[in-house]
């Protein structure tokens, strides 16, 4: 595998006109039915996405490249799956593995649509889902909507980390930038690796060590944030350099969702429903954790009093360290995320949580793109939510485990969130743009 990957890094290194294609293709394949089982896609995503951002390519090239290689997969295996039915079984490749199918089939029949979105993100199961749900005669409109929705989430998740690295690699970085982002990368690995052992394992504590570890995390960023400079300023320098009109717009709107006292609207929103539907355990954990990270977060930035960078034509007067967006945000979708996950089991729990933070993730790096915040102030954002969540949801569970709410309460939940949220997004854009110009 690695000569093969070498001979196509090589070439595609001394002809870079083929980088889009090269995208779109293995992107699609990653996602094609049978084909993304055998092929080591992840591993290729990530080398020619570095090789995209090494200047080949622009982000946002990459990831609608990615994207829309990803829905020509799903679209393929969808419409193979809605034309063969059970005979699908007899295609080269599942009849000598029916275990590729079977697994697909009974996760599929388990979780319905949400196996379409959880399921993107975990290997074995992405480029069979597809080819099920059209086995199954899934409508086309509603799996077009599940398609677009998990695709995004995908594309960012699986090609940002290479063309980040690819574009880091060719600008001049301060010089202690690589070994304290190896630091800040080996502490993240280390708290993912204690998170998913001690869940997987199942063990009784396992959140609250989860909350320890990430309150351990901050309180060391909080004394050493001052000997990650080079880290911050490299960071900023990479993403100032990729600003372009129309992305700004985006992340402007993005970043909205994450302002406190729309954030603030949300939350009693989301709180208030849960208590309307006399889920009163569950509302005492949610409310708990949105107001917990707000106090805390405010407290903590009058304290450490941290200056903001110097990139706003409008400089922000409040402080910076932590980011009331990353902390605000995070605590409001990982809520959302356990809710999700209650009654699941274990690997869906994570994927829940996976997923909640992505939208959480796109908010907390606005502030980076838009110049708002330090990476620091985002990684200790992060870090407060997850454990003023983790110590919340222990609290809640002390006696016995919170129970997973009924569909009706889904039904109301969810459209009224997304309709807060979408409002809040559409609405104040020219002020701010203003604001966060560059």
């Amino acid at each position: 595998m690695g000569q093969w990957l070498d001979s196509i890094t090589g070439w595609l290194t001394l002809n870079p006109e083929w980088l889009a294609v090269a995208v779109f293709i293995v992107a699609c394949v990653e996602c094609l039915a049978i084909a993304g089982l055998i092929v080591p896609g992840t591993v290729l995503l990530f080398a020619i996405a570095a090789l995209a951002g090494s200047g080949a390519l622009s982000l946002s090239e990459t990831l609608l490249l990615g994207f829309l290689g990803g829905l020509l997969g799903d679209g393929i295996s969808y419409f193979l799956g809605r034309h063969f039915h059970q005979n699908i079984r007899r295609l080269p490749g599942l009849r000598h593995h029916p275990e590729w199918m079977n697994g697909a089939e009974t996760y599929f029949h388990k979780y319905g649509i949400a196996s379409l979105l959880v399921g993107r993100f975990i290997g074995p199961l992405r480029p069979m889902l597809p080819m099920v749900a059209g086995m199954c005669d899934m409508p086309l409109p509603r799996f077009v909507a599940v398609s677009l929705l998990a695709g995004a989430g995908w594309s960012v998740a699986y090609l940002l980390p290479g063309w980040a690295t690819g574009a880091a690699f060719r600008l001049p970085l301060p010089e202690g930038f690589w070994p304290e982002a190896g630091v800040v990368t080996a502490a993240i690995a280390v708290l993912l690796g204690l998170s998913l052992n001690s869940s997987l394992r199942g063990h009784r504590r396992a959140t609250l060590w989860i909350g320890c570890a990430s309150l351990t995390l901050l309180i060391a960023l909080f004394i050493g944030y001052h000997h990650l400079d080079n880290f911050d300023h490299g960071l900023i320098a990479l993403v100032q350099e990729h600003r372009s009109p129309w992305l700004d717009e985006v992340m402007v709107r993005i970043t909205q969702l994450g302002e406190f006292k729309k954030m603030f609207v949300a939350s009693a929103v989301f709180t208030g429903l849960l208590l309307l539907a006399r889920q009163w355990r569950q509302a005492v954990f949610v409310g708990a954790t949105l107001a917990g990270a707000a106090v805390i977060n405010t407290g903590t930035k009058l304290f450490f009093a941290r200056g903001r960078p110097e990139i706003l034509t409008d400089p922000l007067t409040s402080f910076s360290m932590p980011s009331g967006h990353a902390s605000g945000s995070f605590a409001f979708f990982l809520a959302l995320a356990v809710l999700a996950g209650l009654g699941q089991p274990t690997r869906l729990r994570m994927t829940w949580l996976l997923l909640g933070c992505i939208p959480a993730a796109f908010i907390a790096l606005s502030r980076v793109y838009l110049g708002a915040h330090w990476p620091t102030d985002i990684l200790a954002g992060t870090l407060l939510a997850m454990a003023v969540c983790a110590f919340s949801l222990t609290l809640s569970q002390y006696r016995s485990p919170l129970p997973a709410m009924p569909a009706k309460t889904w039904w109301l939940l969810l459209p009224a969130v997304v309709a807060v949220l979408g409002f809040i997004a559409l609405t104040g854009t020219s002020h701010a743009l203003l604001r966060y110009a560059y």
